[in-house]
């Protein structure tokens, strides 16, 4: 099998004849680091201006909505993004309410719609990830027609093993390129017992958001999605690693970067401070 170094080294004419041939973004030298909402989630319900004023003084320039601030009016949501110097490429809707959001995220005037996660019971059998996927071509045929783009965001349960196959597997399978995207969580790939280089490797230009999230050390890998699989921390402070999985994306022309941290030893405004602070340089490295 062909080395991570190795891979490193292929060129950008090679990586241009992967299978996914949708209109590719700019690198990471181009593209401002952005923030999934879901981190400051408690402080977002209770103030939503004043935390988008304190993304934006660190440095933040995009946000990934979630579902518990779709309560705004579309306007009025995206003026108080406009106000702060902050946009909105992409969100996360329920799966179970997505269908009722379609006309909602065209008024945001959102790129992506995302969703999330699977409903549970729909997690243990492959006929469950199945459905999901007919599903998913579904939501993108609609989407497509409204001028936006659909893509499933992955934990961990995913990659449970149903014999030889995954539900991951069947998600890649069964979905048609051309509807459906990947917004790869590097976080939930290593704590499913996987590698973020070697999965961008497989799975190419299906990929093209990306969230940044790191993962303490001296945990085991896990595909049960529990209290036991959340072992966060600030990006650059845990044990994945970042300048490889930047080059690749810088590779693999990947749209758009979104720190998120589910839970946080510190206040999540800090956190989101100590993770710009990591990849704002990096990312500049990088792009040399």
């Amino acid at each position: 099998m062909q080395s991570r170094r190795d891979f490193l080294q292929i060129s950008a004419a090679a990586l241009a004849g992967l299978r996914y041939h949708e209109p590719l973004g700019a690198g990471p030298a181009r593209r401002p680091i952005g923030v999934q909402l879901y981190t400051v989630r408690q402080q977002a319900e209770k103030n939503l201006p004043e935390v988008l004023q304190q993304i934006h003084a660190i440095g933040y320039r995009e946000i990934e909505l979630y579902w518990n601030v779709y309560t705004h009016p579309a306007p009025e949501l995206r003026r108080m993004l406009a106000d702060h110097g902050l946009t909105a490429p992409s969100g996360h809707f329920n799966y179970d309410g997505l269908a009722s959001k379609l006309e909602y995220a065209r008024e945001l005037e959102l790129q992506w719609v995302v969703c999330p996660m699977l409903p549970r019971d729909m997690w243990d059998s492959v006929d469950g990830f199945r459905r999901a996927a007919d599903q998913f071509n579904r939501w993108g045929e609609q989407l497509r027609a409204l001028g936006i783009r659909f893509a499933f965001h992955n934990h961990n349960y995913e990659f449970q093993k149903f014999g030889n196959t995954t539900g991951f597997d069947v998600l890649m399978a069964s979905t048609d390129p051309k509807l459906v995207s990947l917004e790869m969580d590097c976080y939930w790939v290593t704590q499913a017992g996987h590698d973020p280089i070697e999965m961008l490797e497989n799975v190419g230009q299906r990929v093209r958001m990306l969230h940044l999230k790191d993962r303490k050390p001296g945990f085991p890998p896990s595909q049960q999605l529990n209290d036991a699989a959340g072992h966060f921390t600030e990006v650059g402070r845990g044990t994945i690693h970042w300048r490889e999985i930047l080059q690749m994306a810088q590779r693999l022309r990947i749209e758009h970067y979104f720190v998120e941290q589910d839970e946080s030893d510190k206040s999540p405004i800090e956190s989101l401070r100590i993770s710009y602070n990591y990849l704002q340089p990096l990312f500049a490295k990088v792009a040399q």
